[in-house]
C-alpha cells in the first residue's frame, strides 16, 4: 500500500544538512527519507512517551482502587486483617 506524500520545503542549518547527506548516502536512501525516518522516530518516542505517562496514571488509580477495596473488605468481614 503506497504512502500518500506531501512535498515540503525546509531550511536547516548546513551541519545538519551535510549530516542528512551523510546518513542518506550511508543508508543508500533519499534526503527525504532521512527526514521522515528520524521523524518517524520523535513520533515513535513521543507516543512512546505518552503511553508511559498512562500507564502510570492509570497504575496510581489501580492502587488506590485497591487500598480502597482492602479498607471495605477490612470493614466488612473483620478476619480479612
Amino acid at each position: 500500500m503506497a504512502t500518500e506524500t506531501m512535498k515540503m520545503t525546509i531550511s536547516l542549518p548546513k551541519t545538519l544538512a551535510t549530516f542528512a547527506e551523510e546518513m542518506a548516502r550511508e543508508r543508500r536512501v533519499s534526503r527525504s527519507r532521512v527526514v521522515s525516518m528520524c521523524l518517524e522516530d520523535e513520533k515513535r518516542r513521543q507516543e512512546t512517551e505518552l503511553m508511559k505517562e498512562g500507564y502510570l496514571v492509570m497504575a496510581k488509580e489501580y492502587s488506590e482502587f485497591a487500598q480502597l477495596g482492602e479498607e471495605l473488605a477490612s470493614e466488612i468481614l473483620p478476619a480479612w486483617k
